[in-house]
């Protein structure tokens, strides 16, 4: 029988289309987002997922920080500092993170409460910190490869900005920006992902440690909305 070792590495094109298939787990098919997606959630769920979310929004920075002090090639470097600047913001823009804070506003919360993290969930906290310190502790191009969930990531905000306002007219308009911009910035940002992990994990066990890295963030992401699920119920059911 053939091992990892002995098997022909996958072409990119082979590759790509292993990492695409992932998204079969990604918490866009989680039960908490399709209510959250359906039209389903009570405001407090809604409230609750946001306020939530805000830690990870916070969490991306310093990630992308580790990424950075990780690093060593300048020009890998000069394009992943945008993605520090897309949500700490600069100049006139205000960042994501102020746009995440718009959003809290607009489904009704305070600003204060979003920012002291009153409603953080234990276990959100602590999946949001197992991926910042897998960033921290392991090769920089891992953590570039545990990114590349935003190749599923323009799904999921089409489908808030398409149900949102149907669904949810309460919420302000001009809170769903973080969403509209996301639209655009993770199509550029997988593109420079893709390009290292592509490049980088050349050989079929690396292509395969690839899958697993990618995997491990998707159960990141997945464990957060069973946190929620758990804290604030289904189908307008909080618990």
């Amino acid at each position: 029988m053939s091992n990892a070792s002995t098997l022909r590495p996958w072409t990119p094109e082979e590759f790509e289309a292993q990492l695409r298939d992932k998204g079969a787990a990604y918490h866009i098919h989680h039960p908490f987002n399709v209510m959250l997606n359906t039209g389903k959630a009570t405001r407090e769920q809604i409230q609750g997922w946001v306020a939530n979310r805000y830690y990870y929004q916070i969490i991306i920075p310093q990630k992308d920080g580790a990424v950075l002090s990780n690093c060593p090639d300048r020009e890998v470097r000069r394009e992943w500092i945008q993605r520090i600047l897309d949500h700490d913001g600069h100049g006139d823009d205000a960042g994501g993170i102020e746009a995440w804070l718009q959003l809290g506003q607009a489904v009704g919360l305070t600003r204060e409460e979003i920012v002291d993290q009153r409603h953080v969930i234990p276990a959100v906290r602590f999946a949001c910190d197992a991926y910042l310190n897998f960033c921290r502790q392991r090769p920089w191009q891992e953590s570039v490869c545990s990114s590349l969930t935003e190749l599923f990531a323009p799904t999921i905000h089409k489908q808030r900005l398409a149900n949102w306002p149907e669904h949810y007219p309460w919420i302000e308009s001009d809170g769903l920006q973080y969403f509209r911009n996301r639209v655009t910035q993770a199509r550029r940002d997988v593109e420079q992902g893709l390009a290292v992990t592509l490049g980088y994990f050349d050989t079929r066990p690396l292509q395969l440690k690839a899958l697993d890295i990618l995997k491990f963030k998707l159960d990141i992401l997945w464990s957060m909305n069973d946190a929620m699920m758990l804290r604030y119920g289904l189908e307008g059911g909080v618990k």
